[in-house]
Parts: C-alpha cells; structure tokens; sequence
C-alpha cells in the first residue's frame, strides 16, 4: 500500500519546523501531499526527493521565508489547515488557496481559534483563499465545535508558535497521528481525561529535531482492496506494512462486524504508528450483519474516508447498511452523500439519501456510467462497485483517484483474477 497520506502531510510540515535534517521513507505519491512539499518549498525549504523517499532540511517553527506567490494546496484540505496553523505565527504576509473544489470548502472552522490566538486571516464568507498576517500568537484553550483531526492539528501546531500553553478538548476523539507525530519530533502533547472527552495540551517553548521515519502503508486505500477481496467469493489477499492506529482502524472493525474474513498479523510499532498486515479472504460469514447494521455517533469521525467504500459493501450485505451522523461527507472534495446515492442508483441498487447519510438495501449490481463528481474516493470505491457488477461500468473522471493513490487502478488489475 501507498504511504499513508495523512501521517505523510504531518510528517513534512513538522520535518520542516524541526532542526536538522530528516528522511521519509514511503511517503505517500499522492497527488495531495505533493501539494504539501510544493508549499513548504514556496516557504524556504529544502526538500529532495527521490520517488516515495524525501530528505527534508528542517527551518525551526519560526524559520520560514516569506511566499513570493499564493500557496496553492491543490485539492487538500489538510495542507490548508495544517499550514493555517503554522503560517499564523510567522512573521509574514501568506495566502492559502487552492483548487475550485477546496475553496469551496470551510475554513471558518480553522479561522476562528486561529483568530482567537491573535492572528489576522482574510476570508470570503469563510472560504479559501485565507490571507493570512502572522504575528506573535496567545494561548487559548479551545473545544472544536465538530469533531476534526484537522482542527486539533491546527491549533496544536500554531500552540508550537504561541506565549505559554495551548489546549484542544475533544468530545468525541479523532485521529492522533499529530499528537504521534509531534512526539516523534521531540514536542511531547500532554493528555488529561475529562468527563465526556479529554483535554491535549502543548507548551509553546519546545523546539522540534529532526527524525528519521518510515511511514506505513495507508489503511483508508487499504479499505478499497479489503471490501473487494471479501466479497468475491475465493480470494485472498495480504496487504503488508499497513498503518494500524486504533483512531483509523474502524474500518477493520466495521467490516469484520459486518462478515468480513479479516486476519491482522506481525503487528509492531515503527516510527511512534502501529503497523501490521492484513489478511482477507473471501466469502462474507453470514452470521454476522443483521437487521442492525447502522453506522453512527461517534464511530462516524474515525470513518469518515471510508464511508463511500462502505456504502458499496452495503450493496453486497443481507440487510443492507444505514449511516447517520455524516453530514461532514457534504462537505468533503465533493457532496459525497449525493455522489454516493446517485451513483448506487445509477447501478440499479436501493438506497435512500438522508441529510445526514443514507440507506442502502442489498442490491444487485448493473454495469453503468458512474460520476466520480471528481473525488478520488468516490472513483476508487464505484471502481469495486464495478467489481460486483453485472455488464461494464465506466467511470468519468476516474483520474482523480491520483490525488490520494495514483497507482490505484494499476495496483487493482495485478491482483485480479479472471
């Protein structure tokens, strides 16, 4: 499997914040972390890379240089809010912007604590691009108003830059490839246990070094291959190296809870992630899956990237697959709700769409004309939907599926069989 794309992106920015200089193997070819160097080196880095391997020449938190241009992060929204966080504290005029799709998306959400600390950012109506005037930054302690890994990183990080000690409190937890990540780098998070949630904080004083890593294979690709091999009856597939963080292995969870023949091997830690390898063999057990099978609350956050694949494997269950709580998947590279729902429905499938989800009964599947609506996920999931599909499914702008596994439709041609 590809690098990890969301350990990859915070392995660059912090790299590049640290002192000295740091290698990254296996960081992820994705078209999104790429983004994510070409701003750092718009900032006055020094990055090499060699394929999947990047040598990073790390400034310090404050050590920057001034963009001379606008700092495109393409179509990710975790450039955006990362950088946010770092480039509030600089000393220096910056502008963050990106692709149709991205300015499209909301960044009120990181705006407002960055405000809060003291900097200047110039939106419309709370949308990229973000002119960004960076000064000295004040501590806050501050409770996002939705659950966001993104949001937590971006005030952590600008804590780095802040007088004193910053802290994020979570309701409902998120990934913590940051808190990981900042650990690996010298700046320890300190956690504290809340009623109802838990509350991180960073002291602004510690500097970051520099730090070999390898970064693991990316589960949500993972997720592709996973619902592929368990349902088509006969296969067995091993994915090796996959990055096994409990805040992303949901999906593991919610597959083997719905039938999936799952096996998790040779589990290990490297570079501060637990990684291990994944075994699937097909064939759902029906046993598991019942009238039940609804997604929601709080396993929704640690879903949210494989939700279109879910819907999918919804398709292929005794009694379907409902998810609620998702609204955020509106907002995502595309209304992925929508994308989801028409593509089922083009495909001959039942589902029913609801504000915040959808319902999807088990359906038989025909060859169509799919939308990727120019989200990789929804392109790389109706991919396997085609799989299951009775006829020839064309997919339009399937090309997408670059911006997070470039060599998704290569990789799903070598291991099929017939």
């Amino acid at each position: 499997m590809p690098g990890d794309k969301s350990i990859s992106h915070r392995a660059a920015i912090m790299a590049s914040i640290a002192y000295g200089r740091t290698k990254i193997d296996n960081f992820a070819t994705s078209v999104d972390c790429s983004s994510t160097l070409e701003c750092l080196v718009s900032l006055g880095v020094k990055i090499e890379r060699n394929g999947s391997s990047i040598l990073i020449e790390g400034a310090g938190k404050s050590g920057f240089t001034p963009p001379s241009v606008p700092l495109d992060c393409g179509n990710s929204g975790t450039t955006m809010r990362l950088l946010a966080g770092i480039l509030a504290g600089q000393n220096f005029h910056s502008t963050l912007t990106g692709d149709q799709s991205l300015r499209m998306r909301p960044m009120k959400r990181v705006i407002e604590p960055l405000s809060l600390m003291g900097a200047t950012i110039g939106s419309q109506d709370g949308r990229a691009p973000l002119n960004i005037d960076g000064k000295a930054l004040r501590a806050i302690e501050y409770a996002p108003p939705v659950a966001s890994a993104q949001i937590k990183s971006c005030v952590l990080l600008a804590g780095l830059l802040a007088d004193g000690e910053t802290s994020v409190i979570e309701s409902t937890a998120t990934r913590d490839h940051t808190e990981r990540m900042l650990s690996w780098f010298g700046a320890e998070v300190q956690e504290e246990d809340l009623p109802g949630g838990k509350r991180l904080t960073i002291a602004g004083d510690r500097e970051l070094r520099a730090n070999d890593l390898q970064v693991p294979g990316d589960v949500s690709s993972s997720a592709f291959f996973m619902v592929a091999s368990a349902c088509l009856p006969g296969s067995s597939l091993e994915l090796a190296d996959v990055g096994l963080n409990p805040s992303r292995t949901a999906i593991i969870d919610t597959l083997k809870s719905l039938g999936a023949n799952i096996e998790i091997r040779n589990e290990r830690i490297r570079s501060n992630e637990p990684v291990g390898d994944i075994h699937v063999t097909g064939g759902l057990d029906k046993g598991q899956g019942n009238t039940g099978n609804l997604l929601r609350g709080g396993v929704i956050a640690n879903l949210i990237d494989e939700i279109p694949i879910l819907a999918v494997f919804g398709t292929q269950l005794d009694h379907g697959l409902e998810v609620r709580n998702a609204a955020e998947l509106r907002v995502k590279e595309s209304d992925r709700i929508k994308a989801v729902v028409e593509n089922l429905k083009r495909m001959g499938a039942t589902v029913t769409e609801f504000d915040d989800g959808f319902k999807v009964e088990r359906s038989e599947l025909y060859g169509a004309v799919v939308d990727s609506f120019g989200d990789h996920r929804i392109a790389m999931a109706f991919a396997v939907a085609g799989l299951f599909a009775d006829g020839h499914t064309d997919i339009i702008g399937s090309e997408c599926a670059g911006v997070s596994y470039p060599g998704f439709f290569d990789a799903l041609a070598s291991v099929r069989v017939g």
